[in-house]
């Protein structure tokens, strides 16, 4: 049987849904400020940015001393009953609501901008 505790600790975004949010809202984000942002380890963090690379979902650029991630949203999603649908589709619907770290819109009503790719 659950214990209460075990039923309350699931999510429905993944960390690579989240660390991927996170670029979306800040491509210029150090690895460590991603970790803070949504609480989990920086190397953590590194695996994923790694992850996504690796199958096509960002693209990385040196500027200076920092990295600017580029995502590619039209990308689908990797589980089959998904993959018609373009990862842009998650980071538009999150776009749509305050983020906290992002300032609020002035009109509330108004769709959000849309996110280049």
């Amino acid at each position: 049987m659950d214990r209460p505790a075990d039923r309350s600790s699931w999510t429905f975004l993944t960390h690579h849904a989240r660390v991927l949010l996170e670029i979306a809202r800040h491509p210029e984000s150090r690895l460590r400020d991603i970790a803070q942002s949504i609480g989990i380890t920086e190397r953590a963090v590194q695996g994923i940015v790694a992850d996504l690379h690796q199958a096509g979902y960002l693209t990385i650029e040196r500027v200076g001393r920092r990295n600017r991630y580029h995502l590619n949203l039209e990308r689908g999603f990797r589980h089959p009953t998904e993959a018609h649908a373009p990862v842009r589709a998650l980071v538009e619907l999150f776009a749509a609501f305050d983020a906290p770290n992002l300032p609020k819109q002035a009109d509330s009503h108004r769709p959000p901008a849309p996110i280049s790719s």
